[in-house]
């Protein structure tokens, strides 16, 4: 990774407010791919979805990819076989690498922080969210939104990087919400992340419950 990439790739966990988070990501999204598969070994879209693909009972799921970024999901998504993959993200230039990968049926853009006006309840067969559970992205607020789109008895994947797991209260809200019984913890291991940067991250599949 060249230096300016690598301070672009620090200033999205640097970032103080959304505009700033925006700023860098509009900067970097044309090199995003190349530098975290390639240059840091960045293997979270791999491991979530090979997890995700062994609760789901068909490829036409119908699957949420919240938090997109430039579609590294999608695009592995689309290796096993699903085809009603929508994308999300609030980067609208992260967005548009997204939509060139030809792996999404509809785009949304939004804030997770946020409630996700655009979209219905109970629309998702499942969700998932790879690498926006971490440092000056999204907080824990969005598990309620990622149920309340995915139909009961539906499964929410995501992964939450180690160390922003620990100090930005991920663990707690889960509780809360198995406690709630919004949801049913069916699978959490601690994976390799960003290989060559010695990063490792929770991953985790969730059912959605019947409330």
């Amino acid at each position: 990774m060249s230096g300016s990439n690598l301070e672009l790739w620090k200033a999205t966990y640097d970032a103080e407010t959304q505009d700033q988070l925006n700023d860098a990501y509009k900067l970097w999204c044309t090199d995003y791919d190349r530098d975290c598969v390639q240059g840091m070994g960045y293997v979270g879209p791999m491991t979530a979805c090979r997890m995700l693909d062994t609760y789901l009972e068909s490829p036409e799921s119908r699957v949420l990819d919240a938090g997109c970024g430039t579609g590294l999901v999608g695009q592995v998504l689309s290796h096993h076989g699903y085809g009603r993959v929508d994308a999300m993200d609030i980067s609208k230039d992260m967005l548009q690498v997204a939509k060139e990968k030809d792996v999404y049926n509809k785009f949304f853009h939004a804030d997770m922080s946020e409630p996700l006006e655009v979209l219905n309840d109970d629309t998702y067969d499942a969700s998932i969210c790879v690498g926006t559970f971490t440092y000056k992205h999204v907080g824990p607020e969005a598990f309620n939104e990622l149920i309340r789109v995915t139909k009961p008895g539906g499964y929410v994947c995501f992964t939450i990087r180690d160390g922003a797991y620990q100090e930005y209260g991920y663990r707690k809200r889960m509780h809360e919400l198995e406690a709630d019984n919004q949801w049913e913890l069916l699978e959490m291991a601690k994976q390799d992340y960003l290989i060559k940067e010695g990063v490792t991250a929770k991953f985790c599949v969730y059912r959605v419950g019947n409330c």
